[in-house]
């Protein structure tokens, strides 16, 4: 991969003030936060100003003169809780005149696979366009027919590939540069920590909604640096016309619990961070015969079937995993798999999160449910492919491969991703 960022221009500075940084500009010279960002929440630290927080201080000047549409959904936030839509609406200072949503709605009233559609949204009377799963020439059509001049996006992102807000951001950003449109891309945290790229790379001939490009399964960035990443990698030959609002007070080894900002579920089964904590490797249990927990109180921690006993949480704690041990757990989802149904399976229980690796957590669970049930299947459709992004994580699993062995096929691609990954990172 090639390294560029013609026509992108960095956000930052001090004391809210908005700096554009010319796009040659590495890094360093781009503005960036080094504050540690300890607040819990509760007072007695630092707190995280968001992209959105530091926007809204500098009265908006970044876009002065410019019709805006924004794409969010219910986690675009400020640190009082009032969604961005229903602040900047009123405020003379911008000139908001679109919303686009993308999967579950901007309201956030669809299930996974769904959106709302188009309408006029009750409390704002703004026209909402729906995004989802429009890519290419139809969505920049769609922000043509919008009238806007700048497009911005703010969206809580879970630090996961196959975590469909990332694509709706690359999308969008082809989308302006057809439309010939400005992007703006307002920062959150990664709430799993941006320390590290965790998991196997994505092979582009399993490009889907559920990865586009090539990326490894848990990224370990924000989203401003994904979207450098996007704009200096995948989209070089046609780049959109970047800026970037970034957090002040975040470091890359903050989880959410230390940003002292209020979590909303950016999807109805992401109910709290600790979801997000796993969710990089256990929702590669949607590639399975097995509930992957959904219709619980705890989507993700909990995973099973029918007729699995406690011989799998014995297998996955022989394991030895790092920071993780596994509780045997019945349930009895209320939608999605085994509906209305008592399962029997575990629950994910982190006990250290600095050293759990959710990835190699999801790569153990997945051998060990082969080897304890008989009933293990893949689902027909091979959905675990288009999830990891390859076939050797299901066919290592079928020849009998161990943990060790299936995290070690994707090393070399990991290590390749992760130099590139470094050009784009924003915060220490």
């Amino acid at each position: 991969m090639s390294l560029s960022r013609r026509g992108l221009l960095t956000v930052g500075g001090a004391m809210g003030a908005l700096a554009a940084t010319a796009a040659s500009a590495g890094p360093a010279a781009a503005g960036t936060s080094h504050g540690k960002g300890h607040g819990n929440g509760h007072g007695g630290g630092p707190r995280v100003r968001t992209g959105f927080d530091r926007l809204a201080a500098d009265g908006y000047a970044l876009l002065k003169g410019q019709r805006v549409g924004v794409v969010t959904n219910p986690t675009g936030i400020t640190s009082d809780v009032r969604h961005i839509v229903d602040v900047m609406h009123p405020d003379r200072r911008v000139n908001l005149t679109a919303v686009f949503g993308p999967e579950h709605g901007f309201r956030g009233t669809a299930q996974a696979g769904g959106s709302e559609g188009r309408y006029d949204d009750p409390a704002t009377g703004l026209p909402v366009y729906d995004t989802y799963l429009k890519s290419g020439q139809a969505l920049a059509d769609i922000f043509t027919a919008s009238g806007v001049d700048t497009v911005v996006f703010d969206i809580q992102d879970a630090g996961a590939r196959f975590y469909t807000y990332i694509w709706t951001l690359y999308d969008c950003m082809e989308a302006a540069a057809l439309a010939g449109k400005r992007f703006v891309v307002l920062d959150r945290p990664n709430p799993v920590t941006g320390r590290a790229a965790l998991g196997p790379v994505l092979d582009p001939a399993f490009g889907t909604f559920v990865g586009r490009r090539e990326i490894s399964q848990a990224h370990g960035m924000t989203v401003t640096e994904l979207a450098l990443l996007f704009n200096g990698e995948f989209l070089k030959d046609r780049p959109a016309q970047l800026e970037i609002v970034k957090m002040s007070g975040w470091s890359r080894s903050d989880f959410f619990d230390a940003t002292g900002l209020p979590w909303v579920p950016p999807s109805p089964n992401m109910p709290t961070p600790d979801t997000a904590l796993v969710y990089s490797g256990t929702c590669m249990f949607e590639g399975t015969n097995l509930s992957e927990g959904r219709g619980t109180t705890r989507p993700f921690e909990l995973l099973g079937a029918e007729g699995i006993d406690h011989r799998w949480a014995d297998a996955a704690n022989a394991l030895d995993l790092p920071g993780v041990a596994f509780r045997e757990a019945y349930f009895a989802p209320t939608f999605s798999k085994f509906q209305g149904v008592t399962v029997g399976g575990v629950q994910l229980h982190v006990l250290d999160r600095e050293d759990f690796d959710p990835v190699r957590t999801g790569i153990g669970l997945l051998i060990t449910a082969k080897r304890t049930w008989s009933g293990f299947a893949w689902r027909s459709d091979n959905w675990i492919d288009k999830l990891t992004g390859n076939t050797r994580v299901r066919t290592m699993i079928d020849a009998g491969a161990n943990v060790d062995e299936v995290v070690g096929a994707w090393a070399a691609d990991l290590a390749a991703f992760r130099t590139v990954r470094k050009r784009y990172l924003q915060y220490r």
